[in-house]
C-alpha cells in the first residue's frame, strides 16, 4: 500500500504495535520484511505509520510473530482496514496535528476517563470558557487561529453527545471549578453546562474537594482512552513541550494505578453533583 499523506495517531499506533510484536519475537526488521516479500524500507514505513498495511499482511505478521491473542489481532486488523475520515480531518493543515490526533483517539475509544486539576475538561467546556483559556495561554493569537481552536474543541464534544456516545467519566478538582478564567457570568454558565451534561447522562463527574484528605496528585491530569483490548489503551498527558500519547505497557500500568488512587480521593457522582450545585449558588 502507498505511503500515507498524513501520519495519524491511529496509523502510528498500529505500526508501533506491529513493531512490539516483532521485537517480542526477537525478529529483525529485515526478516519480517522478507516474510511479506518486502524490503527493510517498506517494513520501516509500515512500523512508523508512514505506509498502510493490509488485513492479510497484519494476520500474516501476527502468525509469524506467534501472537495468539485473537482479540488483539482483530483489533489490529480493524485499525489497518479502517477508512474513517472524521470531522477532525478538516483541521489538518489548519491546526497543529495534535488537535486532530486527539479527536481521532477519542473517536475510536471504547470509554474515556479523565482527571483534570486546573481547568474544566475540554469535553465539557463552553465556547466562552475555551476562548478565555486559549486567549490567556496564547496571548496575541490572531482570530484566524483562535476561532478554529475553539470550534474544534466544541466539535470534540460530539463523542459524548452523539447518537452513540462514548462512556465518559471525569474527575475534576474543586480548584478547576472555582477558578474564573474569564468573569462571573462565564463561570456560572460553565458550571451550568457541567450540570447539564451530568443530567443528560453524557458524563459521570467526580469532584475532589480542596479540603479532601489523602490527595497529593496535583500533576495527575490525564485522558485515558480505553481501546478495544487493554493493550491498545492510550493515555494523553499535556506537558509544557506538548501532548504525549503514551502506549507503553509499564507506563499504562502505572497511570491506571494513579487513576484509581485519585478516584479514591474523590466524592461519589451523587455527592459531586450536589457539590457542584452548591458551588454554582455561591458564584
Amino acid at each position: 500500500m502507498p505511503p500515507k499523506r498524513h501520519l495519524t495517531a491511529r496509523r502510528v499506533r498500529l505500526g508501533a504495535e506491529l513493531r512490539k510484536l516483532r521485537e517480542a519475537m526477537g525478529m529483525k526488521s529485515k526478516e519480517a520484511a522478507e516474510l511479506l516479500g518486502a524490503d527493510s524500507v517498506q517494513m520501516s514505513q509500515i512500523e512508523s505509520g508512514v505506509a498502510g498495511v493490509s488485513a492479510q499482511r497484519v494476520r500474516r505478521l501476527a502468525a509469524h510473530y506467534a501472537c495468539t491473542d485473537d482479540g488483539l489481532i482483530e483489533a489490529l486488523v480493524s485499525m489497518a482496514t479502517d477508512r474513517t475520515r472524521g470531522w477532525w480531518e478538516e483541521y489538518r493543515g489548519v491546526l497543529p496535528p495534535v488537535f486532530s490526533d486527539t479527536a481521532e483517539v477519542e473517536h475510536h475509544a471504547t470509554a474515556l476517563r479523565e482527571i483534570v486539576i486546573t481547568h474544566v475538561p475540554g469535553l465539557l467546556q463552553t465556547a466562552d470558557y475555551a476562548r478565555a483559556v486559549y486567549t490567556y495561554m496564547m496571548p496575541g493569537l490572531p482570530g484566524s487561529e483562535l476561532i478554529p481552536r475553539v470550534e474544534h474543541r466544541m466539535r470534540r464534544r460530539s463523542v459524548i453527545e452523539g447518537d452513540d456516545p462514548t462512556p465518559y467519566e471525569t474527575i475534576i478538582h474543586e480548584f478547576a471549578l472555582r477558578v474564573r478564567v474569564a468573569d462571573r457570568q462565564v463561570a456560572q454558565a460553565q458550571l451550568r453546562e457541567v450540570m447539564e451534561r451530568i443530567e443528560a447522562g453524557h458524563a459521570t463527574v467526580r469532584v475532589i474537594p480542596t479540603a479532601q484528605d489523602g490527595f497529593a496528585g496535583a500533576d495527575a491530569s490525564m485522558m485515558h482512552a480505553c481501546g478495544p483490548v487493554a493493550q491498545l489503551d492510550t493515555v494523553l498527558r499535556d506537558f509544557p513541550t506538548g501532548t504525549a500519547f503514551i502506549d507503553a505497557e509499564p507506563q499504562l500500568k502505572q497511570l491506571r494505578t494513579l487513576f484509581r488512587k485519585v478516584e479514591k480521593a474523590s466524592l461519589t457522582p451523587a455527592a459531586s453533583r450536589d457539590f457542584i450545585h452548591r458551588l454554582a449558588k455561591e458564584l
